[in-house]
């Protein structure tokens, strides 16, 4: 009988002792700061960048002019020994990311990558007077800009919707 006394009590600390993680385990929880709200993102000043690439490039290099002060830039950088590629990241007002992105690359490759995989379709849209071709799918969406003389392909791409996509492309400026 004796050892059955034992095993009552080994159980019933067991109980108690996990009784108390879980209060110290709510307490912690209740006092320690937590955000669940997704990181503000950074604004880059990109006009360094910009004044650079316009002056390497082989290519008018394309940035936005008058977009609202929501749109925010994220990233930017410009290789020049990587057929002098361009790449302008925004944040959309809505939390969406559109992408400008330029190069000389091959066209194919460099559309697969700058569009993430995304498929020519057959819809066009004319945005300031220039034609681009939609691209669907992958994990961007994308308009496209073929039609240069100049050997470089201009992309606008991202999760962005063709309106987002369309309202970026129609602010850009080439110089």
């Amino acid at each position: 009988m004796a050892g059955s006394n034992g095993k009552q009590k080994t159980v019933r600390d067991m109980v108690l002792s996990l009784g108390l993680i879980m209060i110290a385990a709510a307490v912690i929880y209740l006092f320690v700061p937590h955000d669940d709200d997704a990181p503000d993102l950074k604004r880059v000043d990109y006009r360094v960048e910009l004044l650079t690439a316009r002056r390497a490039a082989s290519y008018p290099v394309a940035a936005p002019e008058g977009l609202p002060e929501s749109w925010k830039a994220t990233s930017v950088r410009f290789d020049g020994a990587d057929f002098d590629a361009w790449h302008l990241g925004f944040h959309a007002p809505d939390g969406e990311y559109v992408a400008i992105e330029q190069s000389t690359d091959q066209r194919a490759r460099f559309i697969d990558e700058a569009s993430q995989g995304a498929k020519e379709t057959d819809v066009t849209q004319e945005i300031g007077g220039r034609t681009w071709i939609r691209y669907t799918g992958g994990r961007y969406d994308a308009l496209v800009l073929k039609d240069t003389v100049d050997g470089s392909t201009t992309v606008v791409a991202g999760t962005g919707s063709f309106d987002q996509l369309a309202q970026m492309a129609g602010a850009l400026k080439l110089a």
